[in-house]
């Protein structure tokens, strides 16, 4: 895949997500979009040097399985996402002009349930991976412990 120009959508086609040819689609316009992104191209391109060509089976494996539960992702996505944090750290500023960019990019293509199951899918992978470079838990939900004399913590 060459450098990354500008993206051509076609606008929303009306129909929904319905299998991986949907998602190569999908995935490639984001990621054309996401590298000439003045915020977090450079993330892309010059700190992470990502190889686009390689890069995108992957990532179209990982999301056809979060939306089509394919199953054909197998790894973790964590680990890379830790080693670029090392390099540049990422922040709520990054992650949250990737959510913008990637719903920008699934509402332009595609309308319907799994549209916004990408949608939902990403802000929830987003904040989790965002939790756990921070050294949190992965979840957004809070444990409540009780104290020994019962008081709730």
């Amino acid at each position: 895949m060459s450098a990354p120009g500008p993206v051509a959508t076609q606008g929303g086609t009306g129909r929904d997500l319905a299998d991986r040819t949907d998602v190569e689609r999908l995935v490639t316009a984001f990621y054309l979009r996401a590298f000439a992104d003045p915020l977090i191209g450079p993330i892309f391109t010059e700190v992470a040097r990502m190889d686009l060509d390689a890069h995108m089976p992957i990532m179209c494996d990982f999301w056809e399985s979060v939306l089509f539960a394919a199953g054909r992702y197998r790894r973790n996505a964590l680990a890379p996402h830790l080693a670029l944090h090392r390099m540049a750290p990422l922040g709520p500023e990054h992650f949250g002009r990737w959510l913008a960019l990637w719903s920008l990019t699934v509402d332009e293509l595609f309308h319907g349930e799994k549209a916004e199951l990408a949608k939902l899918q990403a802000g929830r992978i987003g904040g989790s991976l965002q939790r756990r470079l921070a050294g949190r838990d992965a979840s957004e939900y809070v444990t409540i412990r009780r104290r020994e004399g019962g008081e709730t913590v």
